[in-house]
Formats: C-alpha cells, structure tokens, sequence
C-alpha cells in the first residue's frame, strides 16, 4: 500500500499552502485518478510521492518504508513519468533503455522486455537514434517503456495520455491493466474526466491544496457523471 498521511507543503514566498494535509490511501490492484484544476496541489502532492519536493508535515509510507527514512529502498520500488519528457538526449534510444534497466538491476530478459514494449508503441526501428532526433511523443513513449519495464510496485504517472497519439493510448491502458493484474500500483494525474471516469477504480479531487473527495467512483460520483461532480465540487 501507498499511504500519504497528512502531508502539507508551503513553497517560499508563498502565502497559502500548495498541498493542505492531504491523505490518500492506494492498495496493490488500484488504478488511483487523481484529478482538480490547473494549480490545485496535483503536481505538488505527485513529487513529494516520488521525492522529488520536501514536504513540511505529514508522512509518506510505501509497503511500510518511509521516504525520509529508507529513501533508497523506496525509489527502488516506485517509477515516475512527469508531464514533461526529461531525459538524456545525447544518448540513443537504447542506451538509455540500457542505462535504467541498469540502475534496477534487470537480468537479460530486458532485452526481450525492451522489445516488446518498443514494439508495442512503434518505437522499435528508432532505438538506435539519438533521442534528441525523437518527437514529443516518441520521447513521451521512451520514458513509459522506461518506467515500466522493471514492473515497479508504484507507478506514478503526470498526465501520461497528453502528446500520445489514439492507439498508444490504447497501448498505455492496456499495459497499465496488465500490470494492475501483477498488483502495481498505479497513480495518475489527468485533465481528462472521461478516461479517469472509465478507466480508474478510485479517484481523489483536489482543490486550493485540499482533497474535496476520494474513495471508488460510485462514491465520489454517485449519480452523477464525474464531470457533473467535478463542476459541482469547483463552483462551490
């Protein structure tokens, strides 16, 4: 399980808090939304999961380690996607396949794994170009292949459906359901109701830095659309 408990942060010469005592509880299996407008604490809450932000109070554990204490053992078992695809686009496609699957240990069955994940989103025939010759989306697709192919227990993903095009799309829910089934985690940020209406068990919203709702989508919804509850929940 990942359990955020009460965390909070407060960026420097900022007036309020970015993220207000948020809590989340994600259990093996679950494919957890996580949705609210443009500067509402999504981004914020996801790189304090991931480590990348401080945060002032609270606590985060992943099957029972904390990122403070046991950051090593914990960013071992967790992947990050950003929004934003940052990588080393000096190297090859390949290389820096090679390079992660490295840094996690993978045994030769990367190769074959590598394979079939290029394959699947197209990128096979391109792995021997330097990234910086790849399209936002080919480098969006290098680092899902990246991120999930050591089949992380946590998977965190920053609007991963943004820049794909329809049948990688596709591609990327079907792996996420493949890998659901193995018992990853998965945590999503997405603008996109719809998808997370339909795809996602559990969702969270978030709103001026607080959770205004989270549980199951027929908790969150009820009889309403996800969209319905969205404005609902905004306007109030």
């Amino acid at each position: 399980m990942l359990s955020i408990k009460n965390i909070s942060k407060t960026y420097k010469k900022a007036s309020t808090k970015a993220i207000d005592d948020v809590s989340i509880d994600i259990e093996d299996g679950d494919i957890y939304g996580f949705v609210g407008p443009n500067g509402a604490g999504k981004s914020t809450t996801i790189k304090c999961v991931v480590g990348l932000h401080s945060y002032d109070s609270g606590e985060i554990y992943l099957n029972g380690l904390t990122l403070k204490e046991n950051p090593i053992m914990y960013k071992n078992m967790i992947s990050y996607v950003p929004d934003n695809p940052d990588i080393y686009e000096h190297l090859t496609g390949i290389q820096y396949l090679d390079f992660i699957a490295n840094i996690f240990k993978m045994t030769e069955e990367k190769n074959q794994i590598i394979h079939k994940y290029a394959t699947t989103f197209g990128i096979e025939n391109a792995l021997a170009n330097p990234i910086k010759t790849y399209s936002h989306g080919m480098k969006q697709k290098l680092q899902l292949i990246s991120a999930i192919m050591h089949k992380p227990k946590l998977l965190v993903l920053d609007e991963p459906f943004v820049g794909l095009d329809p049948k990688a799309t596709h591609d990327l829910k079907e792996i996420m359901k493949e890998l659901c089934n193995e018992g990853t985690m998965i945590f999503f940020s997405s603008h996109v109701l719809e998808v997370v209406e339909k795809f996602c068990n559990k969702i969270a919203i978030i709103k001026n830095g607080k959770i205004v709702a989270k549980g199951t989508i027929d908790e969150v919804t009820g009889d309403e659309s996800l969209e319905d509850k969205f404005m609902e929940l905004f306007n109030e």
